[in-house]
């Protein structure tokens, strides 16, 4: 039978239409590209076959050929069912295929089953083209709505990567910037390290030179005593000779020179004792600056260095006087604490004691004694008082309890703005030149990170200031 020609190119250009209609639906240059070439050339190979059929009136292309393509169509399909729009079309080429495969094993096998219920294969026939082009159709819509969807998609991928790569350039630019920062934050905390290193010497000097003017005055007292009766022993010897050589001899007066010259020796001794005792105590002082806690008279230690603040007071102003009080406990335990470490925190409570006290008499000074007791009810009285006692730790609690010192004065006082800030580094109201801001705060380091006691502060502007210290 010669092949009809112009349904041999009606078909092959249906054959080329779905090739072209595959590779578009099932993007088959990125999921299958093996396939996609032969779909992309498969004209070329049914060209061929036109040329065939024509030349050698061979019907090549016939329902066998359409079939084979069929399960090719449905192959290609199969190899994209990871992709949702191929497994529609599946769906829709799937009837055809199995009525494909049943009526031509009918056909083969029991021809006259196939030739009793024809009607009823044409109409399934009919079935599956129509069931094929609805659903291809819906499938199409569909790819449609999934290409949109993936357009958008790969837009806002798009425009989230623009995003990112711009606050990824944020990024970097803010952290070049802070790195930058951090630089000159280190710079700036190096040069403060070691401009506080340099404050903390300037205290530590400062303090040393107070404690050496304290121990200078303290020990010129003993020796103007030693002075002093000395002198007067060396008439008294005179006074001796000049009576031993006189022909007659007032033994009363003598035993009354000797008496008086006694006397004199006695107190060269003791005040040379008590200016040995000074320096013995200041070098054994210096002798134990070894940062090791050791048992310790707080009352003593308090004692001495009350002392040796007032008289480095003095020392530097003449007309500077205050009456020194103590009210310590006795007896009062030992306590484990650094001397040289505790010595400095008393010393510095008490110059600071000292201070307020002067900075008040001088205000009252220019007042007559009438405008002083008008103002005050009482003439001032420079005071600072330094207590002891023995604190037992509070019922239900197990412990040795604590030793509280109390460093008060009736100055200047100190307003709340001033006693939030007391203990902070650097922090002063003294003058320019007269004070770091470093004393109370090196004083709380050491009473609570060096000794694990409190620090704290009560005061009343222009009526009192007192430091309390608790030791465990």
């Amino acid at each position: 039978m010669e092949p009809n020609v112009m349904d041999i190119i009606t078909k092959t250009l249906i054959t080329v239409g779905v090739m072209k209609y595959l590779r578009n639906y099932l993007e088959t240059s990125v999921r299958l590209p093996q396939w996609d070439i032969i779909l992309k050339y498969a004209w070329v190979g049914v060209l061929i076959l036109i040329g065939l059929a024509t030349a050698f009136s061979i019907n090549i292309i016939n329902d066998k050929f359409y079939y084979l393509l069929l399960f090719i169509v449905a192959y290609i399909i199969y190899q994209s069912r990871d992709y949702r729009s191929a497994r529609l079309l599946m769906v829709a080429v799937s009837p055809m295929l199995a009525f494909v495969i049943l009526n031509d094993s009918l056909k083969f096998l029991t021809p006259q089953f196939y030739q009793s219920y024809n009607s009823f294969f044409s109409f399934a026939e009919s079935f599956t083209i129509f069931w094929l082009l609805g659903f291809g159709i819906y499938a199409q819509k569909q790819n449609k709505r999934e290409k949109l969807q993936k357009i958008k998609d790969d837009e806002e991928r798009r425009l989230l990567e623009a995003q990112k790569n711009e606050l990824e350039f944020l990024v970097s630019e803010r952290t070049a910037e802070i790195t930058k920062q951090k630089e000159e934050l280190e710079s700036t905390l190096a040069k403060l390290k070691a401009t506080q290193d340099q404050l903390i010497q300037s205290e530590k000097l400062a303090s040393l030179g107070e404690l050496t003017a304290g121990i200078a005055h303290e020990i010129q007292n003993p020796l103007n005593f030693v002075n002093n009766f000395a002198e007067l022993s060396v008439e008294l010897v005179k006074e001796l000779n000049d009576e031993i050589t006189k022909n007659t001899i007032d033994k009363d007066l003598i035993e009354n020179l000797m008496h008086d010259l006694t006397q004199n020796q006695e107190k060269i001794n003791h005040h040379g004792k008590r200016a040995s005792s000074i320096v013995k105590g200041m070098l054994e002082h210096s002798r134990k600056s070894t940062g090791v806690k050791e048992p310790t008279d707080i009352n003593a230690l308090a004692d001495e260095y009350l002392r040796l603040s007032y008289h480095g007071l003095r020392a530097k102003d003449k007309d500077f006087n205050a009456t020194m009080e103590t009210h310590f406990e006795t007896p009062l335990s030992k306590v484990e604490v650094i001397p040289q470490d505790m010595g400095r925190v008393l010393l510095n409570l008490i110059n600071n004691a000292f201070y307020a006290v002067s900075q008040k008499a001088k205000t009252l000074r220019s007042l007559s004694a009438e405008q002083q007791i008008e103002n005050n009810r009482e003439l001032y009285e420079p005071t600072v008082t330094v207590s002891t006692r023995y604190l037992a730790p509070p019922l239900g609690l197990k412990g040795a309890g604590c030793v509280e010192i109390r460093v008060k004065d009736n100055g200047i006082g100190m307003p709340d703005s001033v006693k939030a800030k007391v203990f902070q580094p650097f922090f002063t109201t003294k003058p320019t030149g007269q004070g770091t801001g470093l004393g109370l705060s090196i004083s709380y380091d050491i009473v609570t990170k060096g000794h694990g006691g409190t620090l704290e502060v009560n005061t009343k502007e222009g009526e009192y200031t007192e430091f309390i210290i608790k030791l465990p």
